[in-house]
């Protein structure tokens, strides 16, 4: 598939949507609305080139950050301008600072999880685990399915994002430079993790924000279990075949974890318990207790720094005195544990920032989007004149290509009269809808660059399909099997 033939489709399906439902705002609304006028045509058509290159990025090589950043500049600018120079009251400075808000949680929970992975990556973790999994004989497809499963099960506690991320390292650890294996499983775990976030209340943030809003109670979320699997299932089987069917090479690593290692994964566990906790029990916000992990992630390297530093002094007066190097110092030197690899600091530096300075660019501009009206305008349309459950299948549509948190907020702003199943599908769509495009949830767009060359919105793209029948498939059962919540 050519991108000519993926790009004008796609081009034209956003304007397709947005172009007429700007219209009708212009008719139905007393309040401001610029969805017709030059700023929000300006905007969109912003959006939709921005959206265009990030699509290309596996042809072009230019970073999948940089034209959405230029695009929130401009759609801001171009909303602040027309705003001071027709003297229109709207809120824009308070806008932009509820967006940036939204994006500093997120940045903060990705950079913690980020600094995590890498920290476990220097630690051997990964590299141990595929030692392991190799001396077992899985296959590829067996790995296929390992992989995919545990995101599945993982998801639901520690969110779909961390899960993804965790993951990756994995498959990338494992596949050996498989460039199919891993781009088919990177596609499975972003499947896996976003179905197993989808039924549970702080799985994802739209499951969260549906539950604070107080429209479902916790145990109603796990009606969606069956659905949620389902949802998985069916795009794994239709993968399946076109999994390699030979196995992963022998590494010459011995695969053993170097020393701190099981700490740091101590460290990372606590780190999302603490998270949960804290926001299931006392309301904070998740990013609150990702970043007091980071601190015990500082203790811990910091004491690993210091006795570390013991050690290479020890070798240095060893050395210097031509006795005979004991072997727990030797096997410090072979590991080339010096006091300068435990600096947090550094696995700080090697997170994905192309990642992370993406979500800004595209949270801003689904931002500026909203302030515009084009988010709201979607949801009185769709409910007013399609139904609930037309409504709700195409929210799911949507957040794969809009971020499902704004939309989701439009929907709960908007609070349409609906039964719990409605509510149910909706928190099931916009959950598992993400999953139709790489750059359609927080776990696709994170793997983009964690697999960077394996992982692309293209080799997502050749197996839409497949997710799309699961996520037709994943609707049905829910309406056949909580036919009583409607």
């Amino acid at each position: 598939m050519t991108a000519k033939r993926v790009l004008l489709p796609t081009a034209l399906l956003l304007c397709g949507w947005l172009m007429p439902l700007a219209a009708w705002a212009a008719e139905t609304s007393d309040q401001l609305h610029l969805t017709t006028a030059w700023p929000g045509l300006v905007a969109l058509a912003l959006f939709v080139g921005a959206y265009v290159l990030v699509m290309l990025e596996e042809y072009t090589d230019l970073r999948k950050s940089k034209p959405v950043i230029l695009a929130a500049g401009l759609i801001w600018m171009v909303i602040a301008g027309y705003v001071h120079f027709t003297g229109a009251s709207a809120p824009v400075e308070e806008a932009l600072t509820d967006t940036l808000v939204e994006f500093s949680g997120l940045f903060l929970f990705l950079l913690v999880a980020m600094t995590y992975v890498n920290a476990m990556t220097d630690r051997n973790i990964f590299e141990a685990l595929r030692t392991w999994l190799a001396a077992r004989g899985y296959s590829f497809r067996q790995l296929f399915w390992i992989t995919g499963f545990l995101a599945f099960v993982i998801s639901p506690a520690i969110d779909n994002l961390t899960t993804a991320l965790v993951l990756s390292a994995v498959v990338l650890a494992v596949g050996g430079g498989n460039q199919r294996f891993i781009a088919l499983a990177c596609i499975n775990i972003v499947v896996g993790a976003n179905a197993g976030g989808a039924f549970s209340p702080f799985g994802d943030i739209t499951t969260l924000m549906v539950w604070q809003s107080d429209q479902l109670g916790f145990a109603e979320f796990f009606r969606l279990f069956v659905p949620s699997l389902v949802n998985f299932v069916v795009p794994a089987a239709c993968m399946h075949f076109a999994v390699p069917s030979g196995a992963p090479e022998p590494s010459e690593n011995t695969g053993h974890v170097r020393r701190g290692g099981y700490a740091v994964l101590i460290a990372f566990a606590a780190t999302i318990a603490t998270a949960v906790v804290g926001h299931s029990f006392f309301g904070l916000p998740p990013y609150l207790g990702m970043m007091l992990g980071m601190a015990y992630l500082q203790l811990l390297m910091y004491y690993l720094m210091k006795t570390a530093m013991r050690k290479d002094q020890a070798l240095a007066a060893y050395r210097e005195s031509d006795e005979m190097t004991p072997p727990d110092l030797v096997r410090h030197e072979k590991q080339g544990d010096s006091a300068s690899r435990f600096n947090v600091f550094g696995h700080v530096a090697e997170a994905e920032w192309d990642t992370l300075l993406f979500f800004y660019g595209v949270l801003l501009c689904v931002g500026g989007l909203a302030f515009l009206g084009y988010l709201a305008v979607m949801a009185n349309v769709l409910y007013l004149q399609w139904g609930a459950t037309w409504a709700n299948t195409v929210v799911g549509v949507l957040s794969s290509i809009v971020d499902n948190i704004p939309i989701m907020a439009a929907v709960i702003q908007m609070n349409p009269q609906m039964p719990d199943g409605q509510w149910l599908l909706v928190t099931l769509t916009a959950g598992v809808g993400g999953s139709l495009l790489s750059i359609g949830s927080a776990a696709g767009v994170a793997l983009m660059g964690q697999a960077r060359g394996y992982y692309t919105f293209m080799s997502h793209l050749k197996w839409t399909w497949a997710v799309a029948l699961g996520y037709v498939a994943s609707i049905a059962v829910h309406l056949v099997i909580n036919a009583g919540t409607f």
